[in-house]
């Protein structure tokens, strides 16, 4: 599907990989109603595109990922409301445009991190499947400092990293560094400056093109839905998808280039 992109989101593709860019480093990458839903038709235009395999999603500017929410905007959208229907702020969904599609996309996700990572922008980046950031990057959840409470971090965190630092993280509202947030294993790597990150998302994301996207895909969906499955109802969903696998085209494929010394010529079915 074609798709043009507002101002505050940039939209690029390189072979099998795409790059999304959070464009308002004037306010630190801040999530507006604009940018959400440029985002949330970023992640639709993606998975739609059958030549696209990665994404790679970053902020622009260099001083943050995304600070998440535009409070500016929430203000003005809170002032217009009738005030006996007024909330003080918008009540977080699991489904709320952008991070939400991020989460139900079925191709992987990386997050190139660079500064600060905070609040909505901290949800964003943990909807993605691998996290790459510079050594400046900072990640928090400073909702609770504010009277608020996370959205989907909220119970989300605690799934990728133990409990206890989840929690350290979510009641005190304090950041982290990056190199803590790779010691507990929230990132998974941490690179010196804004270069070597982006070269770094950029060779992860090509290991990933190189494989069979069948397969790819496969592992996301088996590996994403099993957390939340006895291992016997996992088995039994990874169990049907072999059965799958093993009927489709690339399954021959992949002995056969293995067998020739070639690279396989993937079809996707």
């Amino acid at each position: 599907m074609a798709f043009t992109p507002p101002p505050s989101l940039l939209y690029e593709t390189d072979g099998a990989v795409c790059r999304m860019t959070l464009n308002r480093p004037e306010v630190l990458n801040a999530l507006n109603p604009e940018l959400r839903d440029a985002l949330s038709d970023a992640v639709r235009a993606f998975e739609a595109d059958d030549a696209l395999l990665v994404a790679i999603v970053t902020g622009a500017g260099g001083r943050a990922f995304s600070t998440g929410a535009d409070l500016k905007a929430m203000s003005a959208t809170a002032a217009a409301e009738p005030a006996d229907s007024r909330l003080a702020y918008p009540i977080p969904r699991l489904s709320e445009r952008g991070r939400g599609d991020m989460q139900l996309c079925t191709k992987p996700v990386i997050a190139a991190i660079d500064g600060h990572c905070v609040a909505g922008g901290f949800e964003l980046a943990l909807s993605c499947d691998i996290r790459v950031a510079t050594r400046q990057s900072t990640f928090g959840l400073p909702e609770p400092r504010r009277n608020l409470i996370a959205g989907p971090g909220l119970v989300g965190l605690s799934r990728l990293i133990p409990l206890g630092e989840a929690l350290r993280i979510q009641l005190t509202g304090s950041p982290i560094s990056a190199e803590r947030a790779y010691q507990i294993g929230l990132v998974q790597e941490v690179v010196d400056d804004r270069d070597a990150l982006f070269a770094t998302a950029d060779a992860i994301a090509a290991e990933i093109a190189e494989c069979a996207p069948l397969a790819v895909r496969v592992i996301k969906e088996v590996v994403m839905s099993a957390r939340d499955m006895t291992i016997e109802q996992a088995w039994k969903l990874a169990e049907a998808h072999h059965e799958r696998m093993a009927r489709s085209e690339d399954s021959l494929e992949g002995p056969r280039a293995f067998a020739e010394k070639r690279t396989p010529v993937w079809k996707g079915r």
